[in-house]
C-alpha cells in the first residue's frame, strides 16, 4: 500500500509513518516545515517528503491519504482530495486498522505524564523479555526512537485526548483498541477544543467504554476527575495506584529510592535517579500495567532502576561555569508546579531559575494565566518568554514581585538569564516546542560572561 501523510512531521504522525514503513508500505508525506531532526529521521527510513501542501501532490495517486490533526479546509491539498473524491483516513482510524488491530494495546491516557510512563511501560516490557512496539510522543533514551513495529503482540501507545482530525472530533484515544487501560490523570487542557473539563470528561469515559470486560484499567486513586468518569460506568476491571487499596510508593529516601506497594504488600525497592511525586505515580501506574501484561512487579522495578528518561524531561542540556541547564517539556501549570517541585527535592538550597514560555493553545488563549504564579513559586527567579502572547505577562506575573521578569525578544532573555545565573544555580528551562533554541544560545551565552 502507498500512503501520503498530511501532517507528516508532527510526532505523532512521523511516528505512524516509521511505523507503516516498516510494516513494509510505501510511505510519503508532506509537511508545512520539513526540517531536522524530524525531516532527517523519515529520509533516513526512505521516506520522501515534500515541502508544503499543494494540490499538484494528488498526482502521487497514492493508496489512501492519512490526515493529520494539523489539517484544516482550506488546505489546498485537502481542497483537491475532498474535490476529486479520493481516499483518506484520519491517522489514528489508520493506525488502529492496520497496525494495532489484533495486537495487544497498552495505552496510556492523561493530561499529564504520558509520555514518561508511556516509556517506562516500553522500557519495562523490553526488559520482562516482551519486545513491545511502540508508538510515544517522545524518545525514550532506552530506546532511542519514538516508534518502532515488533512482531510481538504487545504495543504501548501514547493515547492523546487531543481530536482526532478535522473531520472527526472524538478523541484520538477512543480509536485504539485498548486492553490495558492507564489513566494517570485529568485536568483541563486544550482549551482550543474543549470548551470545559466536563467536556474532557466525556470524551475519557467514551474511551472507558471501548474497553473490553477482559481488559484491565489502571486509574489514579487521587484523582477526583477519574472517580467521576468511572462513576459513569465501568466495564472493566479498575486496579488503583496512588491508594491504600491498590498501588502505593512509600515517602522516597534522600537518593530517591522508594519501596512499591500493592494491596499493603511490599513488591520491592525502586532504585533509579529520578526526582519529583509525579514520577514516582508515573512509576505505579507502569508497573501495574506491566503486571497485566505479564511481568512480575520485581522485574518491573528491577527494569524501572535502569530506565532512562525521555528526551526534554529534566534533560541536562549542559553545565558551564557550574550552572546546570535542564530542558523540560513541561508547558501546564500543574506539570510546571511538580517540575520544579522535583527539582528542589533534589537540588535543596541551591537557586533554581525557572524559564517559562507559554506556547501552547490553551496558555496562549491566556486560559490558565491566573495560575501561572503559584507553579512557579518554589523557584528563587522567574524569566518568561511573552514573544507569541495576546495577554499581559507581566501583570499576571506580578504576584511574584521583583523575582519574576517578562521580555518579549528572545536575545534579551538569553541575556538577562546569563548575566543573573551564578556557579551551583540550576536554569530549568521550560516549554512544549524548540523556544527558538535558547538551550544553546544560553550555554554559549553563559561561557561568553565566563
Amino acid at each position: 500500500m502507498h500512503i501520503h501523510i498530511l501532517g507528516v512531521c508532527g510526532t505523532f504522525m512521523g511516528g505512524l509513518a516509521v511505523l507503516a514503513r516498516e510494516a513494509g508500505h510505501k510511505v510519503t508525506g508532506c509537511d508545512a516545515n520539513v526540517y531536522p531532526p524530524m525531516s532527517t529521521q523519515l529520509e533516513a527510513q526512505g521516506i520522501e517528503l515534500i515541502e508544503g501542501y499543494g494540490a499538484d501532490q494528488v498526482g502521487l495517486a497514492p493508496d489512501v491519504f492519512v490526515i493529520g490533526n494539523v489539517i484544516t479546509r482550506g488546505n489546498p491539498l485537502m481542497e483537491a482530495i475532498l474535490d476529486r473524491g479520493l481516499p483518506y483516513v484520519s491517522g489514528p482510524q489508520w493506525l488502529r486498522e492496520n497496525v494495532l488491530q489484533g495486537r495487544w494495546v497498552l495505552a496510556v491516557a492523561g493530561t499529564h505524564g504520558k509520555t514518561t510512563t508511556s516509556a517506562m511501560l516500553a522500557w519495562i516490557l523490553e526488559h520482562g523479555g516482551l519486545r513491545p512496539g511502540f508508538l510515544i510522543g517522545g524518545v525514550p533514551q532506552n530506546f532511542g526512537v519514538s516508534a518502532r513495529l515488533s512482531d510481538t503482540p504487545f504495543f504501548v501507545i501514547e493515547a492523546d485526548e487531543y481530536d482526532t482530525a478535522f473531520f472527526d472530533k472524538r478523541s484520538k484515544f477512543v480509536h485504539y483498541p485498548t486492553r490495558t487501560a492507564v489513566l494517570n490523570n485529568l485536568e483541563f487542557d486544550h482549551a482550543d477544543i474543549f470548551p470545559d473539563l466536563a467536556a474532557i470528561e466525556t470524551q475519557f469515559h467514551h474511551f472507558v467504554r471501548t474497553l473490553p470486560s477482559t481488559g484491565r484499567i489502571v486509574s489514579n486513586g487521587g484523582d477526583a476527575q477519574l472517580e467521576r468518569v468511572l462513576d459513569k460506568g465501568a466495564w472493566t476491571p479498575v486496579e488503583r495506584f496512588d491508594s491504600d487499596l491498590g498501588w502505593r510508593a512509600a515517602t522516597p529516601g534522600a537518593d530517591g529510592a522508594f519501596e512499591v506497594f500493592f494491596e499493603g504488600r511490599s513488591c520491592g525497592t525502586v532504585r533509579w535517579t529520578l526526582m519529583g511525586a509525579h514520577n514516582r505515580s508515573n512509576a505505579l501506574a507502569a508497573i501495574a500495567a506491566a503486571r497485566h501484561a505479564g511481568v512480575t512487579p520485581a522485574l518491573a522495578i528491577e527494569a524501572l532502576g535502569a530506565f532512562e528518561n525521555v528526551k526534554r524531561r529534566m534533560e541536562v542540556r549542559g553545565v558551564v561555569r557550574g550552572v546546570t541547564v535542564y530542558d523540560d517539556f513541561a508547558h501546564h501549570p500543574t506539570a510546571i508546579e511538580t517540575t520544579i517541585k522535583g527539582l528542589r527535592a533534589r537540588v535543596n538550597g541551591a537557586r533554581i531559575l525557572a524559564v517559562v514560555e507559554p506556547r501552547s493553545n490553551t496558555m496562549k488563549l491566556g486560559v490558565m494565566k491566573q495560575a501561572l504564579p503559584a507553579s512557579l513559586d518554589a523557584a528563587d527567579r522567574v524569566f518568561c518568554y511573552s514573544g507569541a502572547l495576546t495577554w499581559d505577562a507581566a501583570a499576571a506575573l506580578s504576584s511574584l514581585g521583583a523575582k519574576a521578569s517578562v521580555h518579549a525578544d528572545l536575545a534579551a532573555l538569553v541575556s538577562a538569564i546569563a548575566n543573573t545565573a551564578g556557579a551551583g544555580d540550576h536554569v530549568l528551562i521550560m516549554s512544549n516546542g524548540g523556544f527558538g533554541g535558547i538551550h544553546d544560545k544560553l550555554l554559549e551565552a553563559l561561557a561568553r560572561t565566563g
